[in-house]
């Protein structure tokens, strides 16, 4: 008896009408949910997206109508409008301390970076989602439910931030040696010794790179009696931010409200000053690495000692914090090639792979 010729193989298909000129079924498979990993960041949300990369970097920002709650911008033009919006507009940062302050509004906010790499609106693409390792049960929920409001297809992964930043430092989180990072972010630091592909000792303490900026906006207030807005802190920071004596001490004028006349007003301020208004939530970083390693078995310890502290997050290029972390600890310190990107490249990289043994159980 004879048969009819056989049947292409299904994963052939597509390659099959590609090249009878069906290229828009050829591409069909990749359109209907492009697979994406979020970095959902106090100050900063990233996108990745398997196959491209990170496709988008915006502040976690939206400006809100206060009578009608609909957002009018979100991302780097919200920011802008920072300190700087009439009574019926409000620019929210849905975000506090890394985990969801306002849900609605991160909802908002998620749904629109979804559509900005989707334009089609029937794309449900699987997502991995970023939380910091401290948060409780509830919070991650309320992340993976925001994100499935969002867009994202059931259920959205979740994966804790220190994991993600040592994938995407490039340290060999899956073997049988011990990997540090310090994870620096806006609202948290997430400090974890890996080993094995899983967590062994971490700490999670909710001071970043917000905590800095305010403690620069109490300095001034209280040093110099003059308030000065969140955004100048930042470049405050920027600029002459520091953990350890520069080699260079560095000075600059700044201008904010007098508390005394009300009236504006320039001062000049050093990087010394700067250093001292920094030196508590810095000191909070290095006890949170202590802590960490005082909770790691010796084998690990001792592995620690040869490989070194990988830095990663924003918070990791303020000046002098690795040599500070080195006086303190004795340990090697360094920075991770792409300290900003670290996170959203690895929960990338864990979205290629989709091991699941990463992924927090909640989820799966």
């Amino acid at each position: 008896m004879e048969y009819g010729p056989e049947l292409p193989e299904p994963s052939s298909i597509w390659s099959i009408m590609a090249d009878r000129g069906f290229s828009s079924f050829a591409n069909f498979g990749s359109l209907s949910g492009r697979d994406m990993a979020v970095d959902l960041g106090t100050a900063n949300t990233l996108v990745y997206v398997r196959g491209e990369g990170i496709v988008l970097n915006e502040p976690s920002v939206v400006a809100v109508n206060v009578h009608t709650g609909e957002p009018l911008a979100v991302g780097a033009e919200a920011k802008r409008m920072i300190g700087r919006t009439p009574s019926h507009i409000q620019a929210v940062r849905p975000l506090k301390d890394g985990v969801i302050a306002d849900f609605d509004i991160c909802e908002k906010m998620l749904r629109y970076f979804i559509e900005r790499v989707h334009p089609r609106k029937w794309a449900r693409p699987r997502m991995v989602i970023c939380v910091p390792s401290g948060i409780t049960g509830v919070e991650q929920r309320a992340v993976q439910e925001a994100a499935e409001f969002a867009g994202a297809r059931k259920p959205a992964y979740i994966i804790e931030e220190p994991m993600a930043a040592a994938i995407g430092a490039g340290l060999p989180v899956q073997e049988p040696t011990g990997s540090m990072i310090v994870d620096i972010g806006g609202g948290t630091t997430e400090v974890a010794v890996i080993s094995l592909g899983g967590v062994v000792a971490s700490q999670s303490v909710r001071v970043g790179g917000d905590g800095l900026d305010e403690s620069i906006v109490q300095y001034t207030k209280k040093e110099h009696s003059i308030a000065v807005g969140y955004r100048t802190a930042e470049e405050i920071k920027k600029a002459l931010g520091s953990a350890w004596p520069m080699e260079r001490e560095l000075q600059a004028e700044i201008r904010g409200r007098d508390l005394v006349t009300g009236l504006p007003k320039t001062i000049n301020i050093t990087s010394v000053q700067i250093r001292e208004a920094l030196a508590e939530p810095v000191a909070a970083i290095c006890d949170a690495v202590k802590m960490t390693l005082d909770q790691t078995p010796p084998e690990l310890a001792a592995d620690i000692m040869e490989r070194g502290v990988c830095l990663a997050g924003g918070g990791a290029l303020l000046l002098g914090l690795a040599e500070r972390l080195r006086d303190e600890t004795g340990m090697p310190v360094f920075v991770a090639d792409n300290p900003l990107d670290a996170v959203a490249l690895g929960s990338g990289m864990s979205l290629d792979s989709m091991n699941h043994s990463l992924f927090s159980s909640q989820t799966i």
